[in-house]
């Protein structure tokens, strides 16, 4: 009976010492700002692109040692965030245990979680980022480029997370849901890529409601997939969204061309080599209407 309790008050405190390091890292890095330091000179400002790689350096450095970082004004949602996340994994075993492996609800999930996978992320990011940079829309090329970097963030905080929780999923270990046996439930990964990307859209385009709260929408629709489909316990889902949006938020509001908000982030008069500028056009001697094409090449 002695062995089991310090077994059990180990893993328990194990499990407290992760979930201390998640929050911490998650709010820590959700409210940093960049420090502006001055410069002497003027220098020229490289291409985002050739810093990508270099950013995910840093970014890496400033989400793993945000903790050192914390203020007390950080309770105000560190208290709040930990104890929900207590209470769900305290009741995970009961919450996933209610849902029964019914094939149209698995399938529908499945479906659905597709929209967080990797692999869709990472074309959404791509397609931003080449489409805005052939239609000269500096804002669509910084979301595309942006996102990547924040789904590069993502995969190595969840995959680090993994190693150290190794949960079992829901329908593994006889849907306890212990920590530290063996598994890759916690965090949610579907959950992080889908709320960092989705983050880097709702900033980018704050000024469309639509947008922002739709790429929100689509997020949590991914998250509540995994907990129906049976894939993940909801304390992974609410862990690897608050990553995900907590990383999304730190590499906008470090990495984001402010010069893009005066400009709206559009070129209205520069043309694309690939795609044609078009005008409507209307002549009254003939009475008739048409359109303009204008291609550079």
């Amino acid at each position: 009976m002695n062995s089991n309790l310090a077994t059990t008050g180990a893993a328990g405190r194990r499990v407290a010492l992760l979930l201390l390091v998640f929050f911490a890292f998650t709010l820590g890095a959700s409210a940093q700002s960049p420090q502006a330091s001055p410069s002497p000179t003027p220098s020229p400002t490289p291409l985002p692109e050739r810093q990508f790689f270099k950013n995910i350096l840093r970014d890496q450095r400033a989400i793993w040692t945000s903790p050192f970082r914390l203020e007390g004004e950080d309770a105000r949602w560190l208290v709040p965030l930990g104890l929900t996340t207590a209470a769900l994994i305290a009741t995970d075993r009961r919450t996933a245990g209610a849902l029964h492996n019914d094939e149209p609800r698995l399938e529908a999930s499945r479906d659905v979680s597709y929209a967080g996978s990797l692999y869709t992320a990472s074309a959404l990011a791509a397609a931003s980022y080449f489409v805005g940079r052939s239609s000269s829309n500096p804002r669509l090329r910084e979301t595309g480029l942006l996102g990547a970097e924040a789904l590069a963030d993502s995969i190595i905080v969840y995959s680090a997370l993994k190693e150290v929780a190794q949960r079992p999923r829901p329908r593994e270990d006889g849907g306890r849901g212990r920590f530290f046996t063996g598994g890759n439930s916690f965090p949610s990964g579907h959950a992080t890529n889908a709320f960092a990307f989705a983050t880097v859209v709702a900033e980018e385009y704050k000024d469309r409601p639509l947008v922002r709260w739709g790429a929100y929408g689509i997020a949590g629709l991914v998250g509540v997939s995994r907990f129906t489909g049976r894939k993940h316990f909801l304390s992974d889902v609410v862990v690897g969204s608050a990553i995900g949006y907590g990383i999304g938020r730190y590499v906008y509001g470090t990495h984001h061309d402010p010069g893009l908000d005066s400009s709206g982030g559009e070129t209205a008069h520069k043309q694309s080599k690939l795609f044609p500028f078009i005008a409507p056009r209307y002549d009254r001697g003939a009475r008739t209407y048409g359109l303009e094409l204008a291609w550079s090449f």
